[in-house]
């Protein structure tokens, strides 16, 4: 039974008696702003997928709850004439429930996939012990997606209230980014991104599209924008000696015969349980009848799989083992072994003390071994890591670093959402970097010790692949940054 009954303070009081009396008029204010509610339902449905369970808080009418066709939707908010609105206006949605809520005294008892405060904080009397009651609705998965305008634009907003083009808003606070950020660390809370969007926003034809689609997410320009963003997880602890989780480590191999066994004989007990699975890829140095004698001579000691590709490229390798995969936790090591077997305890402790949800080797930390990496590989590495680190909105140092470690539940959700980007990556990195992106997986970079190879010669072509990864960054942007 949840319980409704409201104890507001006067502030409280005077919000809720002003929302009330603006409540039948709410929609017909999102109707004349619709360009700016068009564009915020487009950023949040790129965040959260159809179907999953929302509670909104500050819900007005229910406006943006409905449109993200949530699996379970729950709207709250203080003003008991808005959550009639809302449910006269959705009373045939099953999906939809409203309550009449203060955010600082939240009753519900049940974790949802995500939190939506949009354009809502204004209103807090104590936006500190607001983020603290979430803690009742929040679980290891939540993402949290608060939207708040810009300093920049309150001469602005007080003009279209004057005239009567927006809602009139009584607020108790104006914060800024940095303060919202703080308050939601002090209460647990980790930011996985943050960021502008949304320069101009009154519609005219070509020219408002042009300028939101592009010009507001360069530097400088973004600034400008009206629509802060902010997401943000539950911080999660956990044990660092922690040993619950089985462990699945891929190890592409093309070429690699004389790397074979040394992977086997160096790799780490991970875990509870590590199963080591070699995919190979079409060799021409009887790699995979190395792989069967190794198979054979150390199945006493060590769970080892193998599979065959059946098609090219290491991407189709790892999708290949993660296929087959049974652990827990899924990792993939290149055979080359220019990162070593037993740096993967590193891995295995930032993904299982919750520290990220997506582990990113990175080589370019740690002075490399002679030969481990030629002058103009690096000098691509640090320009892809800039071009990404800003179209992702997380810090990533090193792009193409083949250590990658990942949840095999967030990885199902990564392979479901695919149809998002397509299959357009030969390499494996940037499918696993754009779907964690994506799905505002918290990225984690655990800087390694880059070795010279000691067997083979590497499958990369330096200006072949860089070409590619160029024409990936312009993907990105148009499926990450430039929406």
């Amino acid at each position: 039974m949840i319980e409704t009954g409201l104890e507001l303070t006067e502030s409280k009081k005077k919000i809720a008696a002003a929302m009330d009396h603006i409540s039948p008029k709410r929609d017909r204010y999102i109707r004349r702003n619709r360009y700016y509610y068009k564009d915020m339902i487009k950023f949040l449905k790129f965040n959260i997928p159809e179907g999953s369970s929302i509670l909104e808080i500050g819900c007005g009418t229910g406006y943006l709850l409905d449109a993200l066709n949530p699996g379970r939707g729950v709207g709250i908010d203080i003003s008991t004439g808005m959550i009639e609105q809302a449910r006269g206006k959705n009373k045939t949605n099953p999906n939809l429930e409203f309550f009449p809520m203060d955010a600082e005294n939240i009753t519900l008892e049940e974790t949802f996939d995500f939190v939506v405060i949009s354009d809502t904080l204004g209103y807090f009397e104590d936006i500190q012990k607001a983020f603290k009651e979430l803690e009742k609705v929040v679980h290891p998965p939540t993402r949290v997606i608060i939207t708040y305008h810009s300093f920049l634009w309150q001469p602005l907003l007080k003009v279209a209230e004057w005239f009567r083009l927006k809602m009139p808003q009584t607020r108790l606070n104006w914060l800024n980014k940095a303060d919202i950020m703080n308050l939601l660390q002090l209460e647990g809370f980790e930011i996985i991104k943050q960021g502008r969007r949304f320069l101009f926003p009154v519609f005219f034809p070509l020219l408002s599209w042009f300028l939101n689609k592009y010009i507001g997410h360069l530097p400088l320009f973004n600034r400008l924008c009206i629509t802060g963003f902010i997401i943000a997880r539950p911080m999660v602890s956990a044990p660092v000696n922690n040993n619950d989780y089985s462990v699945s480590v891929v190890v592409p191999a093309r070429n690699e015969m004389g790397n074979i066994e040394n992977a086997v004989k160096r790799m780490p007990q991970l875990g509870k349980h590590t199963e080591i699975i070699f995919v190979e890829g079409h060799s021409t140095d009887n790699t995979l009848d190395e792989i069967k004698r190794v198979v054979e001579q150390y199945k006493e000691e060590r769970d080892i799989k193998f599979a065959v590709q059946e098609g090219k490229g290491k991407a189709d390798a790892v999708r290949k083992g993660f296929a087959v995969a049974s652990g827990d936790i899924l990792m993939i090591l290149d055979g080359d072994l220019t990162v070593a077997p037993e740096d993967l305890l590193k891995f295995y402790n930032a993904i299982a003390t919750g520290k990220g949800e997506y582990i990113n080797g990175s080589r370019l930390v740690y002075p490399m071994e002679k030969q481990a990496m030629r002058m103009l590989n690096i000098i691509g590495n640090k320009f892809f890591s800039i071009m990404f680190s800003w179209l992702l909105g997380q810090s990533l140092k090193d792009t193409l670093c083949g250590t990658k470690v990942i949840s095999k539940e967030n990885w199902e959700r990564l392979a479901a959402n695919r149809k998002y980007f397509g299959d357009f990556d030969p390499f494996g990195d940037y499918d696993l970097i754009f779907g964690a992106a994506k799905l505002n997986l918290k990225i984690v970079e655990v800087p390694i010790r880059y070795r010279a190879r000691e067997y083979g010669k590497t499958n990369i072509s330096r200006f072949r692949h860089g070409w590619l990864l160029l024409k990936m960054v312009f993907f990105a942007m148009n499926k990450i940054k430039f929406i």
